[in-house]
Formats: C-alpha cells, structure tokens, sequence
C-alpha cells in the first residue's frame, strides 16, 4: 500500500505543466457543519445547471486505500488538513446548499466548517488579522509545516474592531429605553491611538448641499426611506442564498478560489475586505444582504477594491517606497467614491442614499451629541434601530457622546463620487481600474510607466461609453447638475 501512495504521489510531480488550481479542492458547507467535496477540474469548479435544485447527497461506497492516499496527498499540498485526509458527510438530501472555497488557515482542525461567527470579527482588534483594505497582492496559500499547522502572521490592529465598542448591546439597550434621551458611554478593548482619532476628527460640508438633495430625491419618490428600501431593496436574504449570490459573482470576475468568505451580523459596516491568514477575506454584514442590493456590495468589495489591489501590485508603485517614490496622491477618495457608483452602478433606481446620509450625519456629530443627533437625522429616517446604527458609525472612538465629536472616514464615500462625476467624462476608467490604488488625478502620468498587460477589469466595465451612460443616469436620477458641480471643482 506505502509503495502504491509514493508511486502515485511521484507520479503526480512529475506531470508537466500541472498547476495549484488542480489541487484546489472545493469544500461545499452543510448548515450543521459537515462539509461535502468536490474536486476541482481542469482549475475550475464544476457547477450545477441548476442552483435552485436541492444538492442530493447519496451514500458513498468505502473508498480505497489508494484514493483516500490521494486526497490526503492533494489536500496536504496547499496546507490544508482533515482528520486523516476523510471529511465528514451528512447522509441525507439538503436544500439550498451552497459552496465556497475555504481558506487553509480554516481548515486546520479535525473537521472544516464554514465561518459564520461574529467572534472572530468583533471580539478583538487582533482577530481579523490584518489590516484594512490590504488585498493588495494575489492571495498566497501559507504552506502545511509538515504536522498539520499553518504558519500565521501575527495580527496587527485593526480600525475595524478597535472602533467597535465592546459595551455596545448593553449602551443600546439603555439608550433606548431612555426614551432616547440618554448619552452612550462607549468603551473600547483597545483603544484607538489619538493620532488615528486626531486624522477623522474634522467634517467637511463642502458636499452637504449635494447630500441633502440626494436624499430629498429619495423622498420626494418615495414618502420615506423605510419605504425606499422596501422597494428597491428586495427581501433578506437566507445564509444558503448569500454563499449562492457570493459564488456566482466570484465566477464571474475569474476570482473563484481567490476570496474567503465569510458572515457576520454585527459589522459596523456593510461588509469589509481584509487580508486574513494571507488570504484576501470578505466579510459580509448578514443582516445588510438584501435581494436586489447584495450584488452591488459585492462589486464594491470585489470588483472594485479587490480587482484595483490585484492590479496595483503589478506596479512599480505596490510598497509605500514605490509611492513616495513616484509622489502618487491618497487612494481615497477615488478609490471609496469609484466602489461607491460601482454598488448603486446597475440598478434601476441608483439613489447614493447612504453615502449621503454619511455624509450628512457625520457633518452635525461634530456639533452634536448622540441624543442629538439621534433625534435631528429622524428627519430623514424613522426607524430607530437604522438611526442608531448611522449615529454609531459618526460618533465611533469617542466614550462620552454627551459631546460634540465625528469619525469623519464615512464622508470620503461621498465626497469621492461627487469628484468622480465631475470629471468623468476626462477620466479614462478601465485605465484608472488597470494602474491600481491610484487617484484617477493621477492617471495621465502613470499610465506610460505602468505594467498593462495582466491588469483585471471587472465585468461590468465592458467599454467606456456604455459605463458612462450608467455614471450620467446616475447624475439625473440623483439631481446632481453638471453646472453646480464645476462651480464647487473647477
């Protein structure tokens, strides 16, 4: 039996030509944990004609000794370990099941399993392992030690979650059943240094005209924003149907195997892209998944910022050295307002609503308490449970809300598309897409210095006359005026 496994084992190195995706094994999740295989062919996987069919799980004939040799082989060849190379089953028929590549550093262990805890995302600044929007590079697959570990790199703080207090359920609950009245005093596991807080602590209200207007948009359409929502939104969306949504869209942009995947319901945002393990990791706000509105954030997430991030480290500009090197300005806002229009990009009705109320709320926090605030954005927003969450973001870092106090990241969503479609019939957009984390300021001067050749454009971006359309049905939807917009740019 030894001989065969080291004959098969040689076998397989010597096959010319034979890449990482052949190896790659996909891993479909059962709702109870158990996981099902499906070996990858030719590096793509294979898909079902029909998704909406249940996945018919039928009991597998005890496989020989040769074939578990095998798997094990292909498993422990991209650092990913099961108890003895088997993976449990669940012998009966399941609806709805969906499939999703899993990280190496996940599958260390005696069983895998999808992650869908919150733990990992909101206990401590050092879970998410790694830092913000730091998909930068093609996704690297740490090696196997040779005892079933993976080598991790130690985590560095995260903003995410050492901006997320960790009283928060309790400062809800309180302020809530004070009518309202109450000021939250947030506290933080680690809290953020002052020269971070120091550099969000300014809100501007160059664009506050432009997010009024949005909103009043919204509105005057509508009645209201719960009944926007309601009507463009589309209903939540179950756990199976977001892993489905995921996947599709992965396929694609060619990405299948790149992203690890995972859910939460307690991010402060809709979802974030992060370097985890060294694996680019999107995770997905559960409760924000919505019907007509998930593929949106996903060509955010993936389309936007991680397609950029792939392509930047193709440039001589990939380190922080190469960037002071060629002087290149901030990514942002460029990079927050092109992921913005991309997520509102394809919809029938694509009102900037949340990149306006952002912008809008974080502008009155600086003069404002949370109560205050709380009480002055009802005008354009009713329920109390999506006010506090807008509140939260623009008061985040502070511990006494009783004062007047912003995080201003949230308006670079806004004030970055208000200057993308300024000038969005100069900017040359695939090109902008191809250089990477770059200002589309910047484009001109870059773009005879850059490496073109291997840049990824995502599918939405076929040629730039149909994207420009789609960017000015924006701009009249929105009741943005070219002329009022050249007057606040020139």
């Amino acid at each position: 039996m030894l001989v065969k496994c080291d004959k098969e084992r040689k076998r397989r190195r010597q096959r010319p030509g034979r890449s990482v995706l052949e190896t790659v094994v996909e891993v479909m999740v059962l709702d109870s944990g158990g996981v099902l295989m499906d070996p990858a062919q030719n590096g793509r996987v294979a898909a079902r004609k029909d998704r909406s069919e249940p996945v018919k799980v039928t009991k597998a004939k005890p496989p020989v000794s040769k074939t578990k040799a095998v798997k094990k082989d292909r498993a422990s060849q991209n650092g990913l370990q099961t108890s003895g190379g088997q993976v449990s089953r669940r012998p009966s028929s399941i609806s709805g099941v969906t499939s999703r590549l899993i990280s190496p550093s996940q599958a260390t262990g005696s069983c895998i399993r999808r992650s869908e805890s919150t733990c990992a995302v909101n206990c401590s600044p050092g879970l998410l392992g790694g830092r913000m929007r730091s998909a930068t590079s093609l996704p690297h697959i740490a090696k196997g030690t040779g005892k079933g570990t993976v080598t991790v790199t130690p985590p560095k703080p995260c903003l995410l979650a050492s901006l997320r207090p960790v009283n928060l359920a309790l400062e809800k609950h309180a302020f809530f059943q004070s009518g309202f009245k109450y000021e939250p005093q947030f506290e933080y596991l680690t809290p953020e240094p002052r020269k971070v807080l120091d550099k969000h602590k300014e809100g501007s209200g160059l664009f506050l005209e432009q997010a009024v207007g949005i909103m009043e948009c919204v509105l005057k359409k509508f009645g209201s924003y719960e009944r926007f929502e309601e009507l463009t939104a589309g209903s939540p969306l179950p756990k199976s149907q977001v892993w489905a949504a995921v996947r599709k869209y992965l396929q694609k942009e060619g990405c299948v195997g790149e992203i690890v995947v995972r859910l939460s319901d307690e991010l402060l945002s809709q979802a974030v892209m992060v370097l985890e393990n060294c694996r680019p990791t999107l995770i997905i706000n559960i409760a924000g998944a919505r019907q007509h509105w998930l593929e949106g954030l996903l060509r955010h997430e993936i389309g936007t910022h991680y397609l950029r991030g792939v392509n930047n480290n193709l440039q001589p500009w990939a380190t922080p050295e190469g960037r002071k090197q060629f002087n290149l300005k901030s990514a942002n806002p460029t990079e927050e307002g092109l992921a913005s229009l991309h997520n509102v990009l394809l919809r029938k009705q694509p009102y900037l609503w949340r990149a306006a109320l952002l912008y809008y709320t974080v502008y009155h926090a600086a003069s404002m308490s949370f109560s205050q605030l709380f009480d002055h954005i009802g005008r354009f927003v009713q329920n109390p449970d999506i006010r506090w969450e807008y509140c939260l973001r623009a008061k985040r870092g502070q511990t006494d809300t009783s004062k007047p106090g912003c995080f201003s990241k949230d308006q670079v969503y806004l004030d970055g598309i208000v200057r993308i479609l300024r000038y969005r019939r100069e900017i040359d957009f695939k090109t902008l897409t191809s250089l990477g984390k770059v200002s589309f300021e910047d484009v001109d001067r870059l773009r005879h210095l850059a490496e073109l050749s291997h840049a990824r454009i995502p599918h939405f971006m076929p040629d730039q006359a149909s994207y420009l359309k789609h960017l000015d049905h924006i701009v009249v939807v929105n009741g943005l005026d070219d002329a009022t917009l050249q007057e606040l740019l020139p």
